[in-house]
């Protein structure tokens, strides 16, 4: 009997190129599991009309965690055109896979570092450590939109003052999503922030919100926040409104730790987070729930790019490594990001990003070796 049951899901686009270098990684780390494939993406939109089949969510229900590549996501209007000829028309509607995941196995924490290498050429400063705290399965992204606008719903928010000026709008001019918050989900993503923070020593954790203007969904993360920072003394805890966070992440990333915020706001600080240290083929996430978690590199698919095993594993490979951890096979964690540590810093083995001429599969299994003498 082998210890885990891990879904294997590439994907779309480079998404395989960079989960054929994560699997040279784990062959050489000998992680005792087993990996079983799953169907998902683009090309299972097109023929079934849907990118995420009901026999992928099973597979995911009977393992233990999930590794995911990449995928390719457009809007609604262009994925109808290329579906089958035999299934449009028939009601067909494209929604993200990852977000479905996200929503239906309530994988609610999404943990993203965001760590500066030693003699990553790309780093905006070598002294950047962050780990950005998103809320993964409320806020703008629960995808409770409507357009055009249904009657009921538009006399439903009449009795808002605000909606006034929309009174003479006509119903398919109009477009709304809406952000919903629980105090259940505030409370839970910041309390996981603060309970990394003491794990590991952080000095700090920073709200990232919007309560000056966004006054209720905002408004309830800060006062959750607030109440919550009291049973860390030890931590300092911080207020920053989203806009100003992104001018003081490129003024002086250096002063935050954690930073922890929605599903929207977090998502855009975390990708400007990732540049900082290097680029989308840096940054790994951790879509973390209370029993299961998948985990992936934050980069789209770059059809253009694949099956031709230029992009940087980086990511990926890094996401092994949040996998490990949640795993708890803690040491092995430990010695993949120390490979990869020392990679870097050598600057023999990389790909063209870093103004190398490697191959994905190359830089992968220098890792391995790096893996192995440690």
């Amino acid at each position: 009997m082998v210890k885990y049951h891990i879904a294997w899901l590439p994907g779309d686009g480079v998404g395989n190129d960079v989960m054929e270098a994560a699997r040279i990684v784990l062959d050489a780390i000998g992680l005792d599991a087993e990996y079983i494939h799953g169907d998902v993406g683009w090309e299972f939109w097109k023929k079934e009309g849907d990118p995420l089949p009901q026999r992928t969510i099973d597979l995911l229900k009977e393992t233990d965690c999930c590794l995911f590549g990449a995928i390719t996501s457009k809007p609604n209007t262009e994925a109808q055109k290329e579906l089958a000829p035999e299934l449009r028309d028939k009601g067909f509607v494209y929604s993200s896979p990852i977000v479905r995941i996200r929503q239906l196995l309530n994988l609610h924490t999404n943990l993203r570092p965001c760590k500066a290498f030693k003699g990553n050429p790309l780093n905006y400063r070598d002294d950047i450590d962050l780990v950005v705290f998103r809320e993964n399965t409320e806020g703008l992204y629960v995808g409770v939109e409507f357009h055009p606008v249904p009657e009921e719903i538009f006399k439903a928010l009449s009795i808002h003052p605000k909606m006034e000026r929309f009174s003479s709008t006509p119903l398919d001019e109009l477009a709304i999503s809406t952000r919903i918050f629980t105090r259940k989900g505030c409370r839970n993503i910041i309390c996981q922030a603060f309970e990394y923070a003491r794990e590991y020593n952080r000095k700090s954790v920073t709200l990232v919100e919007k309560p000056n203007v966004i006054r209720e969904t905002s408004g309830m993360m800060l006062q959750e926040a607030r109440e919550i920072a009291k049973e860390y003394p030890e931590v300092e805890f911080r207020e920053v409104n989203v806009d100003a966070m992104c001018m003081w992440l490129v003024k002086n990333p250096q002063d935050y730790d954690i930073l922890v915020s929605s599903n929207m706001f977090g998502d855009i600080i975390s990708d400007l987070s990732a540049q900082l240290v290097g680029g989308l083929g840096f940054a790994a996430s951790g879509n973390i729930g209370d029993n299961y978690a998948l985990f992936e590199p934050t980069h789209g698919s770059a059809p253009k790019y694949a099956g031709k095993y230029k992009v940087n594993p980086t990511a990926m490979l890094l996401s092994v490594k949040l996998m490990l951890d949640w795993l708890g096979e803690k040491d092995k964690a430990k010695k993949l990001e120390e490979a990869i540590a020392k990679v870097i810093e050598e600057g023999k083995i990389k790909t063209y990003d870093l103004g190398g001429s490697n191959t994905t599969l190359e830089v992968a299994e220098e890792i391995a070796r790096k893996y192995e003498e440690i």
